[in-house]
């Protein structure tokens, strides 16, 4: 029981109202109870009543602070449930960022069987789009670039939308979807109520919102970024690829308890824990398609120890409080330091001490050094387990294991019997008997690795002092340049004659191909055509998806560059790493198929 206190910071916490008193359906109440939201949010508390009496909103408020449930609570509270088109949309950048929305919606509508939900990006078939919008949908979260498709093709009506959220919007314009973002506004009913969110107010969102927005509010928040002082914080330099082995290694050098693995994504959480667990380890996964009754029983069995480790997303794991709880790992470092003050504040609760580890690919070095300077707290670089360290580890448990099992010494004189005959009987060695019978038990895989073939110490690293002293030093005659290190040239056939931008280049190919804006590297633009830098071998499939993505409204048709004569003139290079919040590699790490939402 927490105590009681009438100092200054009790009669704040009392003056913080409940999301009782924010005006909410009963439904939507019951839904954020059960995910374990005890008080709102100041983004929530200040947009939530505004948005229910009607009023149009401008929230500038960073990633983190809660903007989901400020705009998706009361559109849910306001919604009249089972029309057979769209009452609310809501515009996000990247298909993660609508696919995290969407999420977030599906959670807060859980005690509303009766809406439907459906997340519309690109890089995702049409067929099942196509088929959930004639079943009829009520909340449509989208990217632009597919909403636009959709609205062209004539497959999505938003003739009667009463809602309609911008979030991210800056975001959305650095990505060159400015003219598909007004032309959504312009298009849809102008008795409309519109939310803008956005992290800044550049003089292109300013003039959007009073363009387009009727009398708004403007609320901005700040957000809280402290970290608590009994959590140590460490990084570790991993290459995507050597994430899991690198994780596995951690897992054996460690010592800890238990353990929640931090991933962007909803199929990412089931696909790590089933690696981890084919490796022996004792994993489940949390995220927002698991039900209550399963993931009750999941944090139960962490509690016990039946389970060690959980994999988990942002949105998943909110309200989790497990004293075993010692370590929090950022597999996917998040993208913004509230998330990973949320994130790491599931250890080292109630005055106890816990642990935070962060994999950070050298491409997202600027989200590392942009949370410490944000939390003001510096991380510790921690070197990779080598081969050795794990070898040390494995026979220390090894002699454990023995040590425990020549205390059985009923079952040990039985086995010893057994040995006896069988060196009788063949003249070999006790010794010799023993190493056999260590081979049986531990099976095909090796006790020990070998140091010489440590091809993980091989890893990716970056000099943090020099990329300051750069970011110092560096004059304003343009972004400096990357390196290509890792990336491979690829020919698209658009260029500077049908209207490619850098900015568009990077919207079709982040949200049709799945990439971040960190895995997109150089881009050249020539008059016919633009040279694009990508990460070496990308799946087949995923150039398969990008062929017919339109730049300009014309099919890029992407393939590798073979060089040869480039043009002149028209060309003006980009570099992914301009500007901005910096993202970093956190948009969509995500290889893989996606699991279609199950309520639409």
């Amino acid at each position: 029981m927490t105590p009681q206190s009438n100092g200054p910071e009790s009669e704040a916490h009392d003056a913080t109202p409940t999301f009782d008193d924010l005006g909410l359906s009963a439904p939507v109440l019951d839904a954020i109870k059960a995910i374990g939201y005890e008080r709102p949010s100041p983004i929530q508390a200040a947009t939530i009543p505004t948005l229910l009496e009607g009023r149009d909103v401008v929230g500038l408020a960073q990633t983190g602070t809660g903007k989901t449930a400020a705009f998706a609570l009361p559109i849910l509270s306001r919604m009249d449930p089972g029309a057979s088109v769209p009452q609310a949309l809501v515009l996000s950048p990247t298909r993660e960022l609508a696919l995290q929305v969407a999420e977030a919606f599906e959670s807060f509508a859980a005690k509303m069987p009766e809406v439907r939900l459906l997340p519309i990006y690109g890089g995702q078939a049409y067929g099942g789009q196509l088929h959930a919008l004639r079943r009829g949908v009520d909340v449509v979260v989208g990217t632009p670039g597919r909403i636009m498709d959709h609205l062209k093709r004539g497959t999505l009506d938003l003739s009667q939308l009463k809602y309609l959220v911008l979030d991210e919007a800056d975001e959305m314009l650095k990505m060159g979807f400015a003219e598909d973002v007004e032309t959504i506004l312009a298009d849809t009913p102008e008795n409309k109520q519109v939310a803008l969110f956005s992290a800044t107010m550049p003089p292109q969102i300013r003039r959007i919102s009073q363009k387009y927005l009727n009398d708004a509010a403007e609320i901005t928040v700040k957000s809280k970024t402290t970290t608590s002082a009994n959590i140590s914080q460490r990084y570790l330099v991993v290459a995507y690829p050597q994430k899991v082995d690198a994780l596995t290694r951690i897992f054996e050098v460690e010592e800890f308890e238990g353990m929640i693995v931090f991933v962007r994504t909803k199929s990412e959480t089931e696909q790590l824990a089933e690696k981890l667990r084919a490796r022996g380890f004792s994993a489940g996964s949390l995220n927002g398609d698991v039900p209550q009754a399963q993931r009750e029983r999941l944090v139960d069995n962490l509690k016990s120890g039946k389970l060690d480790i959980l994999v988990a997303t942002d949105v998943a794991a909110r309200g989790l409080d497990v004293d075993r709880i010692t370590h929090v790992v950022n597999f996917d470092i998040p993208t913004d330091p509230e998330s990973y003050v949320h994130r790491i504040g599931r250890t080292g609760r109630a005055g106890r001490t816990g642990a935070a580890i962060s994999f950070v690919t050298p491409r997202e070095r600027r989200l590392l050094n942009h949370i410490e300077r944000t939390t003001r707290q510096p991380m510790e670089e921690m070197q990779l387990p080598s081969a050795a360290d794990v070898n040390e580890t494995r026979l220390a448990r090894f002699d454990d294991d023995i040590t425990k099992a020549l205390q059985q010494t009923q079952r040990i004189t039985a086995f010893r019997d057994i040995i006896d005959h069988y060196v009788r009987h063949h003249d070999v060695p006790e010794s010799d008997v023993a190493a056999a019978l260590a081979v049986v038990a531990q099976g095909e895989t090796p006790l020990l690795l070998d140091p010489n073939e440590d091809d993980l110490l091989k890893r990716p690293r970056f000099d943090r002092d020099r990329d300051r002293d750069r970011g110092r030093d560096r004059d304003d005659r343009g972004p400096r340049r990357r390196s290509s290190e890792g990336k491979t040239a690829y020919r698209i056939e658009v260029g500077k004659r049908d209207g490619a931008l850098p900015g568009r280049i990077v919207g079709a190919i982040a949200n049709e191909g799945g990439f971040s804006r960190d895995d997109i590297g150089a881009i050249n633009i020539y008059p016919s055509f633009s040279i694009v830098e990508l990460p070496e071998n990308i799946d087949q499939s995923v150039l398969d998806k990008l062929q017919n993505t339109r730049v300009g409204g014309r099919p890029i048709e992407i393939k590798p560059d073979r060089g040869g004569k480039r043009g002149g003139g028209g060309g003006g290079g980009y570099r992914g790493d301009r500007g901005g919040r910096g993202h970093g590699g956190g948009w969509n790490n995500d290889r893989g198929s996606r699991k279609p939402f199950k309520r639409y």
